[in-house]
């Protein structure tokens, strides 16, 4: 009985890494916040319902599908990320995306080359 307490502890903390590891779409019951405040606030019940009605079935959790190589855009990446209806619609805006975050780019740069040259308005003339 003495590593009860301890048993007890891990039990509590597995439940809240689980809840707050899972997609938001994969918690049944409860939203996630829901689970978190039912955990804390009645730990071991709360815990043990968890694992026994808010955890996604093993059917029901979502399979990483990452091929190892970098696409050519890193936001579909990483795991459980939006999976596109049109990938090619995705495809252009994103790429706008880019384009325009390049041309803001490009006026800051150009902005900080006007503005770090010597202004030679009001000074005298050598010689």
């Amino acid at each position: 009985m003495p590593y009860l307490g301890l048993i007890y502890l891990v039990v509590l903390v597995a439940a809240l890494i689980d809840i707050i590891t899972t997609d938001d779409a994969a918690v049944r019951g409860l939203p996630k916040f829901g689970w978190v405040l039912l955990v804390v606030m009645i730990p071991l019940v709360g815990a043990l319902l968890w694992l026994a009605i808010g955890r996604p079935a093993a059917d029901e959790l979502p399979r990483r599908q990452h091929s190892g190589a970098a696409s050519e855009f890193p936001e579909y990446d990483r795991p459980g990320r939006y999976i596109p209806a049109d990938p090619e619609a995705d495809r252009q805006f994103l790429q706008q995306l880019r384009d325009r975050a390049e041309q803001q780019r490009q006026a800051v740069r150009e902005q900080r080359r006007a503005t770090d040259r010597p202004d030679d308005i009001g000074r005298p003339s050598p010689g």
